[in-house]
């Protein structure tokens, strides 16, 4: 399915598809994505949690989603999951009970191996997470440090940044000692998915 950027299965589509159903249904009351959004909703948040799933080492066990609002990217790493990597699992991080209602309702429609956890991420314990992710959270500096605190020591931290990539990168320098590749996001040019490594306070 080359509209997704990645070559998927009619079945995973079909659970891709049942996802949108799910979030169109339940948007206009718990508001899981921007309703300006709804029109582009395949490549403003399918396709971008999906290049983020590319990134990810292929080894990994464990990949926690910070945050996961409307299930991206978890939702759909959980899902591609499914078809490329059956022995991920994948556990998404959402304090609004609502939201994570939704999230736990679309993990038991379509079959995944994901599990929520319903509290404010610095109130959990470490989670040793082999991959981390979070979309649109916060500012580079607050996610290193929750990378500190639940990516395991080998883990690598997947974050979608914006245009101002560059200052976050900066600015978290001050704090944090950190390695990181950045790639050119496919649904945005100046938007960028950093992949980071070895966090550590400076």
């Amino acid at each position: 399915m080359s509209d997704l950027g990645i070559d998927v299965s009619r079945e995973t589509l079909d659970r891709l598809h049942a996802y949108v159903a799910l979030l169109e249904k339940w948007n206009p009351r718990i508001n899981l994505v921007a309703r300006s959004t709804l029109g582009q909703m395949w490549e403003r948040h399918f396709v971008d949690s999906a290049q983020v799933f590319g990134y990810a080492p292929e080894d990994a066990e464990h990949w926690v989603d910070l945050g996961s609002g409307g299930g991206f990217p978890g939702l759909v790493v959980a899902t591609l999951a499914l078809e490329y990597r059956p022995n991920l699992r994948v556990t998404l991080v959402e304090s609004d009970t609502r939201k994570a209602t939704f999230l736990r309702t679309v993990i038991r429609e379509l079959g995944l191996n994901a599990k929520v956890i319903d509290k404010r991420i610095e109130a959990i314990e470490p989670l040793n997470a082999d991959v981390l992710s979070a979309r649109a959270l916060a500012d580079l500096s607050m996610l290193l440090a929750f990378s500190d605190q639940h990516l395991s020591e080998k883990g690598t931290a997947l974050f979608p940044k914006g245009a101002t990539w560059e200052k976050e990168v900066l600015d978290a320098q001050q704090t944090w000692r950190f390695s990181y590749d950045r790639f050119t996001s496919k649904t945005e040019a100046e938007a960028v998915v950093l992949r980071i490594r070895e966090v550590s306070h400076v």
